[in-house]
């Protein structure tokens, strides 16, 4: 009864542990208290249409860094805009929505913070600002940073070669039903 009884709390700290495990590799890039201040029902083609209506809202953006501009005031992030998962990581790279201007109330380094790193920031809305894109005045978002999360680049995975070839063990003579029987006299 007692080898029975110390199985399952074994079991069930294996259980918590592993539990507890996977619950941190879901977190929020963005601090929970900021979470609680962003209004979730702003989407992002409605604050492109008239970010003048959201101005002081918080929102929560994610995409990939376009141009990194270190100025007195600050850091001037332009971002294409992406969807993003429930973590906030920017997903599905290759569809572009839109982008916005984040001003980041200190320094960044901009070879870090450069062009095609992914990032989410939850910001306070101050309207829209308006620059040269290519030939076109385009009318950007533009957001004072609160919280700002720089994801990790992902390395590509580096993998050993097949040491012995694709058709291994196939097309060694000696696979099991071509035994060298010699060898085991």
């Amino acid at each position: 009864m007692a080898l029975e009884d110390h199985g399952g709390v074994m079991r069930r700290l294996i259980f918590l542990a592993a539990t507890l495990v996977f619950l941190s590799g879901c977190a929020h890039a963005i601090s929970k208290d900021t979470l609680k201040e962003v209004d979730k029902e702003t989407s992002f083609s409605e604050l492109r249409r008239a970010p003048q209506d959201y101005q002081g809202r918080v929102v929560l953006l994610g995409g990939v860094i376009v141009k990194t501009v270190n100025r007195k005031d600050g850091t001037l992030l332009e971002v294409y805009h992406t969807e993003i998962n429930r973590r906030g990581k920017p997903i599905k790279l290759d569809v572009s929505l839109g982008r916005f201007l984040a001003h980041y109330e200190g320094f960044l380094d901009s070879e870090i913070y450069r062009k095609g790193r992914e990032v989410t920031i939850a910001g306070i809305v101050q309207g829209e600002h308006v620059m040269r894109l290519g030939e076109i005045d385009y009318h950007y978002p533009y957001l004072v940073v609160k919280d700002i999360h720089l994801w990790e680049e992902e390395q590509p995975q580096v993998y050993e070669p097949y040491p012995w070839g694709p058709w291994y063990p196939w097309w060694y003579p000696w696979y099991p039903w071509h035994d060298p029987y010699w060898l085991y006299r």
